[in-house]
């Protein structure tokens, strides 16, 4: 007999096997298609021992090297952690991993007295078990990452009392908000009719717009501490600043990062008239926790961080903090953070109709082993998570370059608010505290960076200094 074609032996296969084996290889596709990317950045990193000529007023060689280091380590490990991610959501589906806590919950929630008609607490048991494994196994990852590689290139600023305390307190509160939203959202499914992807829809446009105005007074306060920052000349400077853009400033919080880890930042939040500016302490030079010599006694007081003396500053002068701040408000000024949440919700939209249109496909369930039963939270992640995923690499591609663009938008309009020096020295000082290696691979950062490489941000603000 002649011998069967890959082609056809495809077609015979039944749907629900075509189903999973495209989803398993599109997976490993993106994976290999990562690894490509990593391996051609890490050429980088090895090969690039030496200041580029073009570098040599930004970056002293001793700093180049630590960065060129740091980022080495962090791209091996983000290889090994990748590839134990990508073999683990493979043999999870191979084994049938998905069927089986979910029978699992069933025995959980039957055990209670909820039967199988209580279908919504089986899939918050569900939810509680899958989130419970992933932040078991990511664990080890985690505590690596933190103690080994940050701690060796000198970021680590956590004790291992303060990181499990921490990790238990961020389970617990994804928990408190995760359950009853899921619940919610599950509701609304099985009563909306059909119609339910509106409603759907629209539920998380609410939850989301909630969060995020209840996120920085409620939720991230458990983990730092935040306090406005004290009368004075940076905070007068931010307000006149606020002022002449019409940005509506009601409070200037520090947050202190610098009991996690030296990296540092800024950001704005909030509706409306209502907006706050959180600013790292790590970005300021009087604030930073790093900068300060700890007074004689004081020393074993605080046993959550370790203060590590340095011997080089960290953070930004007053000048810089405004030159950063005023890239941020760009960002407000340029309407990018509307325009990303209309984008997001459009795309939430999307997804939602589409999983309407999907979600009475039994062959979709029969693939990932679910003969029987339909559940919906199931078709929500088969659908949003395997089915999609092809979209969503298309779309977070598209996302990246949009970011890249409005980033330069918002160093544009620092510089029209004539902060174009000070922005230029402070990325270099950012980039310097945080390790940021100036060399990448084109098609590397092209697929990965959100933000444009250092030097053609430089470029861009060095045309203006000399304009």
């Amino acid at each position: 007999a002649a011998m069967a074609l890959p082609g056809d032996l495809w077609a015979e296969l039944p749907a629900e096997r075509r189903i999973f084996c495209s989803v398993l290889l599109f997976s490993w596709a993106v994976y290999l298609w990562e690894a490509f990317l990593a391996h051609r950045q890490r050429r980088v990193y090895r090969t690039t021992t030496h200041v580029p000529q073009e570098l040599g007023q930004i970056m002293d060689s001793e700093t180049f090297e630590k960065s060129r280091l740091y980022q080495l380590d962090k791209s091996t490990f983000s290889f090994w952690s990748g590839l134990y991610s990508e073999v683990e959501g493979t043999m999870i589906l191979l084994c049938g991993g998905i069927p089986f806590l979910w029978k699992l919950s069933g025995q959980i929630s039957g055990r209670a007295g909820f039967g199988p008609e209580y279908e919504i607490v089986q899939s918050l048991v569900f939810l509680l078990l899958a989130t419970l494994f992933s932040a078991v196994t990511g664990l080890p990852w985690s505590l690596y990452n933190t103690f080994v590689i940050e701690e060796k290139h000198g970021f680590n600023q956590q004790t291992l009392g303060f990181f499990f305390k921490d990790a238990i307190k961020k389970f617990v509160v994804t928990q408190c908000i995760l359950l009853p939203v899921t619940s919610l959202l599950l509701y609304i499914i099985k009563i909306g009719g059909d119609y339910f992807f509106i409603y759907a829809w629209l539920f998380t446009l609410v939850v989301s717009l909630v969060l995020v105005t209840i996120y920085a007074d409620y939720i991230a306060p458990l983990f730092d501490k935040f306090i406005p920052l004290p009368e004075g000349e940076l905070k007068q400077q931010i307000e006149t600043m606020a002022k002449g853009i019409d940005f509506p400033l009601t409070k200037v919080y520090v947050v202190e990062g610098s009991k996690r880890s030296s990296h540092s930042n800024a950001y704005f939040y909030g509706f409306f008239k209502n907006k706050r500016i959180v600013l790292f302490d790590t970005l300021l030079e009087d604030y930073s926790a790093l900068n300060k010599e700890p007074a004689e006694g004081e020393d074993g007081e605080n046993e959550e961080t370790k203060s590590k003396t340095k011997n080089k500053k960290q953070g930004c002068k007053n000048e810089e903090v405004l030159a950063v701040l005023g890239h941020e408000l760009g960002h407000w000024k340029l309407g990018h953070t509307v325009k990303n949440i209309i984008i997001s919700q459009m795309n939430s939209f999307l997804c939602f109709f589409l999983f309407a249109v999907l979600i009475g496909q039994k062959e979709l369930f029969a693939a990932f082993g679910f003969y029987d039963t339909q559940p919906t939270l199931i078709g929500l992640m088969i659908i949003f998570q395997f089915i999609f995923s092809p979209y969503n690499e298309v779309l977070s591609f598209c996302l990246t370059v949009l970011s890249r663009r409005f980033e330069f938008q918002a160093d544009a309009f620092a510089k029209e608010l004539g902060k174009a020096k000070d922005l230029y020295s402070a990325l270099i000082k950012l980039n310097k505290d945080n390790l940021g290696f100036p060399v990448s691979d084109w098609i590397f950062s092209m697929w990965h960076y959100s933000h444009p490489p250092l030097l053609e941000r430089l470029q861009a603000l060095k045309d203006a200094k000399q304009e």
